[in-house]
């Protein structure tokens, strides 16, 4: 099953459910919002289904009706799960390693997410825009405790995010430990929320055995597959619930996703590649993104399961 929301009916837009094909939607009964569905999960599937068989002849719809998922979260928590990325960024920038057998976890602004195929406004070029592709889950309620061997029970739904982020910042606010607010504005996110059933065997492992796929300016910048990822969602849904329980609607992420194979397979985020640039070469050669500039990103093959994101950079 997958789920979407509608850029109409305020804030928190119109839940629907999306035909296979995403081409067609239909209302679901009694629920005007994916939360209000998330905040009465159990209850809500004999609707949500039905919404799902009605979707396959119901309204159609183009990119451009759909909000992200979630349009504002009670929570965002975002991971880095993939070693290759935290390896490159270390050796690229002589930092020392994270002293630490836990998951690296922050979190980060969720009262707005952006559409997917909206303009991203951003203040300045100077502040070295940048993307990031991410998987992501979106939680039910979560009990504080709750071990990573219970942790998948509380999936809902799965998502693919892009994390901006804005790299001339990042630096000198991770410096002050207290974290990053000015370097991460808000994500974006494709528009179909999908069940884990609903991804097959693509979905294990609490992983997305998927491609993610990113283009800039219509060029491929990467394809890593969300495989590889150290810690898998059951263990970041732990670790963030260790102290506190997580309420209906908490989104956490992947972090980038990255691949060993990155000569190969590319990379999500421009930072890497800069990395990887730095290492091989002494300094980075690919520049961070301008204003006009497109970014694109979808999972699988030609056609993802999650729909795509297809975004222009502007000035805010």
């Amino acid at each position: 099953m997958r789920l979407a929301t509608l850029r109409r009916g305020g804030r928190d837009g119109t839940l629907v459910a999306v035909s296979r094909d995403g081409a067609r939607v239909a209302p679901v009964a009694a629920y005007a919002t994916l939360q209000a569905a998330l905040d009465d999960w159990d209850a809500a599937q004999p609707a949500l289904h039905a919404a799902a068989q009605a979707a396959e002849s119901g309204e159609g719809v183009q990119p451009d009706d759909f909000a992200a998922p979630l349009p504002r979260a009670w929570q965002w928590l975002d991971g880095s799960a993939f070693a290759n990325h935290g390896a490159l960024m270390q050796l690229a920038f002589g930092h020392a390693p994270i002293e630490t057998d836990l998951p690296l976890m922050y979190q980060g602004m969720s009262h707005e997410f952006i559409a997917p195929t909206a303009d991203v406004p951003l203040p300045s070029e100077a502040d070295g825009i940048d993307f990031e592709g991410e998987f992501g889950v979106i939680t039910g309620d979560v009990p504080m405790g709750c071990s990573a061997d219970e942790a998948l029970a509380y999936v809902r739904l799965v998502v693919l995010i892009n994390d901006w982020s804005l790299r001339a910042i990042a630096i000198p606010e991770m410096k002050t430990g207290f974290g990053w607010v000015q370097a991460k504005p808000a994500c974006s996110v494709a528009p179909f929320a999908v069940t884990p059933d609903a991804l097959g065997d693509a979905w294990r492992d609490g992983r997305v055995h998927l491609p993610l796929t990113v283009e800039v300016d219509g060029t491929w910048f990467g394809s890593p597959n969300g495989a590889a990822m150290g810690y898998g969602f059951h263990e970041l849904i732990a670790h963030a619930a260790r102290t506190r329980s997580l309420p209906a609607g908490t989104i956490i992420g992947s972090g980038t996703v990255s691949n060993a194979e990155h000569e190969t397979v590319g990379s999500t985020c421009m930072s890497e590649r800069r990395a990887i640039e730095m290492i091989a070469h002494g300094a980075p050669q690919t520049p961070f993104l301008s204003f006009g500039s497109r970014v694109a990103m979808r999972a699988g093959g030609d056609v993802s399961p999650f729909g795509a994101t297809d975004q222009l950079v502007v000035k805010g």
